[in-house]
């Protein structure tokens, strides 16, 4: 620790714990405007889709699937409005370091809801626009896709890191 108060961190930076948590919670929103945007157009698509004439002609099975999809679609949204809700309801508590856990983990449950929701989503409109079997192996396909790059690609970058320490 520095005549500031500041110590050395794992990564080099030199900050206290209240920078820390500044910083990580600008960069946690920062993630979380990215996702938060693309699922409120998601949503409020999907919240329009009822009130078409297309929709009395869908299969009793694709009805069930998109209000399936609505629902993930709605958790998505709450996980990933939550940490600005979390945020903003005990601001001035001197909780920073802990509301930036709270909300990292409240942002992983909405990604993983978000996964969850575009696979729905591909699955029901591949579904109506297709009516083939290949369905499933083009929403597998995507679900695998969005597994490397959302969770498997973050995982061996963090496996590689430990390894060489």
């Amino acid at each position: 620790m520095n005549s500031l108060g500041r110590r050395q961190t794992s990564d080099g930076r030199h900050e206290s714990a209240e920078e820390r948590a500044d910083r990580r919670w600008n960069e946690l929103l920062q993630e979380v405007r990215v996702t938060q945007t693309g699922v409120q157009i998601l949503f409020g698509f999907l919240l329009t889709v009822v009130f078409t004439p297309r929709f009395a002609t869908l299969s009793e099975t694709d009805k069930t699937l998109y209000v399936i999809t609505v629902l993930l679609g709605a958790a998505t949204t709450g996980a990933l409005i939550g940490p600005v809700t979390l945020h903003r309801l005990v601001t001035g508590r001197r909780l920073k370091p802990e509301t930036v856990v709270w909300a990292s983990r409240l942002t992983v449950v909405g990604t993983v809801l978000l996964l969850a929701t575009v696979v729905s989503v591909l699955l029901l409109i591949l579904r109506v626009a297709m009516h083939n079997g290949a369905v499933p192996w083009l929403v597998a396909g995507i679900f695998a896709w969005l597994l490397l790059c959302w969770f498997a690609l973050p995982a061996w970058a963090l496996y590689r890191h430990a390894r060489r320490k």
